[in-house]
């Protein structure tokens, strides 16, 4: 029998992953509790956490739907398990603009000492803005170490790959990939990154944007730096 904790998790994944879309009826609880074959008491705690989270919201009269969730950040966990599960690599209304890619001097020593190279070494650059239901939602930064471009020549294209280029990688040289913990952290958002999601402050304004970091690994270290950067006001629900 699954407890409150796993229940919500169900519904938290089918949200993720489009199959409840915002303004989808959710079942009753009284639906829920046969489908799962718990109590209503359990369904009640589970939809608490679903609308704690804000993914799901009650109305009088109108039960409980799925929620908007403009403020809600997709991690790039949840977005790398959902590509698993679904083989689709954008959520349900999510698109990516302002695509570009290149080879640049590395100039942030934080991002130089997680990809293991010298500050100013060249890498790869690879940057997209997600857009969720047409508004930017999040700046995301690939920073992929030189050596890589050797086998993956593609890294270069300004436009979306048809694969993910790690897929590519890894059928062309055997070697696996495997993945640090994510890090989360905080930080004054740049102008760039202002104009990018979209947003104007006064010229004498600061604001921290919330900041995730995923490094990847393979057999030689260091692979590939993840960077996303998400609006003030952003915060995140974890998948599982």
């Amino acid at each position: 029998m699954l407890g409150y904790a796993e229940i919500a998790t169900h519904f938290r994944r089918q949200i993720a992953d489009g199959e409840l879309n915002p303004g989808d009826a959710m079942p009753s609880y009284k639906e829920a509790a046969e489908e799962f074959g718990v109590n209503r008491t359990t369904i009640i705690r589970a939809y608490d956490i679903l609308k704690a989270e804000g993914l799901i919201v009650s109305r009088p009269g109108k039960g409980t739907t799925v929620a908007a969730q403009p403020e809600v950040a997709v991690t790039g966990v949840a977005r790398l398990k959902r590509l698993a599960r679904t083989g689709k690599p954008y959520a349900p209304g999510e698109t990516s603009t302002d695509h570009w890619a290149g080879v640049r001097s590395l100039a942030d020593p934080i991002l130089a000492d997680l990809l293991d190279v010298e500050p100013h070494d060249e890498v790869v650059i690879r940057r997209r803005v997600h857009r969720q239901d047409d508004k930017p939602s999040t700046v995301a930064l690939s920073v992929i170490h030189i050596r890589a471009l050797g086998d993956v020549p593609e890294l270069l294209s300004g436009e979306p790959l048809e694969r993910w280029w790690q897929d590519i990688y890894k059928e062309r040289t055997g070697r696996d990939v495997t993945k640090s913990p994510e890090r989360r952290t905080a930080r004054l958002i740049s102008n760039d990154e202002l104009n990018a999601l979209g947003i104007d402050l006064p010229p004498e304004a600061a604001a921290a944007a919330l900041v995730v970091v995923n490094v990847f690994h393979d057999e030689d270290g260091p692979l590939e730096v993840w960077e996303d950067v998400y609006p003030p006001g952003a915060w995140q629900v974890d998948a599982e």
